[in-house]
């Protein structure tokens, strides 16, 4: 059944309103894709509390920054835990309510002369490491928000990457299985957390054009039908999307974003 009429009475987009700005927390936000979110999602009239390793840079372009700021190291579950009672806190002041968590941060790390780390040579503390930011930390801090994403009958969006569906050049094994697994629990947090009225969604990008790019990257577009790297403003555009009424009944999915080079 289309119900023309709900579409109807939806705001186009969402932007914050006299009911009150939205607020996301954002992790992994002094660079790349998580640099051009906050940009986009201020732009928008949210609120966006961001958590990195870094203090606040002040050369970042968006109001409230250094105030909305959290430093946490999401390798030491310790640390996690006081910037999770630090973000209720903060959310407080809206009532409570947050209307969208993102998890971006991640690590990738390197062996010794940049050597891909395999499933052989890959330190069994590296694994640890990795797992930890890129695996523990998402559901680590959906669970502690859980009350707040409730709420705000809010949304999830756990950043992959299509190193996760594949053997990738670059990215190692320990990253490309947290990857993996990650996408796997978009799906099992969509059933756990969608009784709850909060979606969950993952995007997986592809080869992004950002100053952490490996050297070699370039000659991977012979193999993305687009021909092209990706831009980080074409990943915020869709974490927003993702983010918005527009896709309210969108859970549970992982969206592509690397101009075919999945297919």
């Amino acid at each position: 059944m289309d119900h023309q009429s709900n579409a109807n009475t939806r705001k186009p987009d969402d932007e914050s309103d006299a009911a009150g700005r939205k607020t996301i927390v954002l992790t992994g936000a002094s660079r790349g894709i998580g640099h051009a979110a906050v940009r986009r999602f201020s732009a928008a009239g949210w609120r966006v509390l961001t958590l990195s390793r870094q203090p606040f840079d002040d050369a970042c372009p968006w109001p409230e920054g250094a105030a909305n700021h959290v430093q946490v190291d999401l390798a030491d579950a310790d640390s996690l835990g006081l910037a999770v009672a630090d973000i209720r806190d903060r959310l407080e002041e809206e009532g409570g309510k947050l209307h969208a968590l993102v998890n971006n941060a991640g690590i990738s790390p390197k062996l010794d002369h940049g050597v891909r780390p395999n499933s052989i040579d890959t330190p069994m503390q590296v694994w640890r490491q990795v797992f930890q930011v890129n695996f523990f930390a998402p559901i680590l801090l959906a669970r502690g928000l859980l009350a707040e994403l409730k709420s705000a009958k809010g949304t999830i969006v756990n950043v992959t990457s299509i190193a996760g569906g594949r053997v990738h050049p670059f990215a190692g094994s320990a990253y490309a299985t947290s990857k993996a697994a990650l996408a796997s629990l978009t799906r099992e947090m969509a059933a756990d957390f969608g009784p709850h009225g909060i979606r969950v969604n993952a995007i997986a990008p592809g080869e992004i054009d950002t100053a952490i790019l490996s050297p070699g990257s370039e000659k991977l577009i012979e193999d993305i039908p687009l021909g092209r790297l990706g831009e980080t403003n074409e990943l915020a555009e869709t974490i927003f999307y993702l983010c918005s009424d527009a896709a309210s009944y969108v859970s549970g999915a992982e969206v592509h974003v690397n101009g075919g080079q999945h297919v």
